[in-house]
């Protein structure tokens, strides 16, 4: 008759086949933890709309039953007798191939998670298509140095005297290369802050106007209406004072033309004439309408104001010229004076002059 009680006294102390017998308990477990998993999450993320989770749930199938069956193996290499330095070297192999599997598993976790993000939020977010590869790659890098770490720690290895060397070279290069990682940070909040985008048409401090061509981590290009590209650093452009004319609701734009003419002009017909000469250019838009306003009471004249909008900025320019062409060529034609700065020299008589 089977004896169970004599057959569990024999595998206690049976230090071979305790260990057999934790390997098979461990692979069990492992299997059974895998399934239960399944089965809960697999309804929580039916719940939602995303397949972000799905995806995630998918991922964590293999991390999970390997660390539970490899948990198993490293009880059982302690319960059988094995010389000391085979147990720490299979035990090190296993903690370290459990890390290295959750490293993978982790990053591309990271990744699926920032593309969908990137996807979610608006398009001020610090997350963008230039700014994606840039978060990848630093959460790798993070991710990286706790694997390292984790592997370090499985092998029993003192890694306070790396870190302190660690840190004293990043020091020294922080301070090496502090313009480089200015514009690097100042590249990161300008996309972040989104003040323009590629394609914009900007003025710049100094005076240029032109199209973003490129926008990078270190510097940012500029295609002026010269066809002169001009690259300057991140750092001092989120330091400077920069016009988008692309920027709001849309690319329109308002012009001022300022004329003057002389005193006693009819004004009413002066408007009517310029508002006439704003409407008939093609590259002024009807919808504002143009209009004149009087601004000052100046010393050779009044000054009025032409005002009309335009579609495309890079368009003032001409539109500009060709108006102004066009408002000199009227006046000529109906004698409206436009005044300039004179001056009245008055020269003493002969007799006053003997005085």
């Amino acid at each position: 008759m089977f004896d169970f009680k004599e057959y569990y006294n024999l595998v206690l102390s049976n230090t071979a086949l305790k260990g057999l017998v934790l390997i098979a308990t461990s692979i069990i477990s492992a299997k059974l933890v895998d399934i239960v998993f399944s089965l809960i999450f697999k309804r929580v993320v039916k719940t939602t709309k995303t397949t972000l989770d799905d995806k995630i749930l998918q991922l964590l199938h293999k991390p999970i039953f390997y660390s539970i069956l490899f948990v198993g193996f490293i009880l059982s290499i302690k319960t059988i007798a094995l010389p000391e330095y085979v147990e720490f070297v299979l035990v090190g192999c296993f903690k370290t191939v459990t890390t290295i599997i959750w490293f993978f598993v982790i990053s591309r976790i990271l990744v699926m998670s920032m593309d969908w993000a990137s996807r979610q939020t608006a398009t001020s977010s610090i997350l963008q298509k230039n700014t994606l590869p840039l978060f990848n790659n630093l959460g790798k890098i993070g991710i990286g140095l706790f694997g390292a770490y984790f592997i370090f720690l499985s092998w029993d290895i003192n890694i306070n005297g790396i870190l302190a060397s660690a840190g004293v070279l990043g020091v020294v290069l922080g301070l090496a290369a502090k313009d480089t990682v200015s514009n690097f940070f100042a590249g990161i909040f300008l996309m972040a802050d989104a003040p323009f985008k590629e394609g914009d048409y900007i003025l710049l401090d100094t005076g240029e106007r032109g199209y973003v061509k490129k926008m990078g981590l270190r510097s940012t290009r500029f295609m002026t209406r010269d066809d002169i590209e001009i690259t300057i650093p991140n750092s001092v452009i989120a330091a400077s004072k920069i016009v988008n004319e692309s920027g709001g609701p849309g690319e329109t734009e308002r012009v001022r033309v300022n004329i003057q003419i002389a005193y006693k002009t009819d004004i009413e017909k002066v408007k009517t004439i310029l508002v006439n000469i704003a409407k008939k250019n093609e590259n002024v838009l009807n919808s504002p309408e143009p209009r004149v306003r009087l601004r000052e009471f100046a010393d050779h004249g009044l000054r009025l104001q032409l005002l009309f909008w335009i579609h495309k900025p890079e368009i003032r320019g001409r539109t500009v010229d060709s108006v102004n062409t066009e408002i000199y060529k009227t006046f000529e034609e109906h004698n409206i004076l436009i005044p300039f700065p004179t001056m009245n020299i008055l020269m003493p008589n002969e007799s006053e002059s003997n005085l």
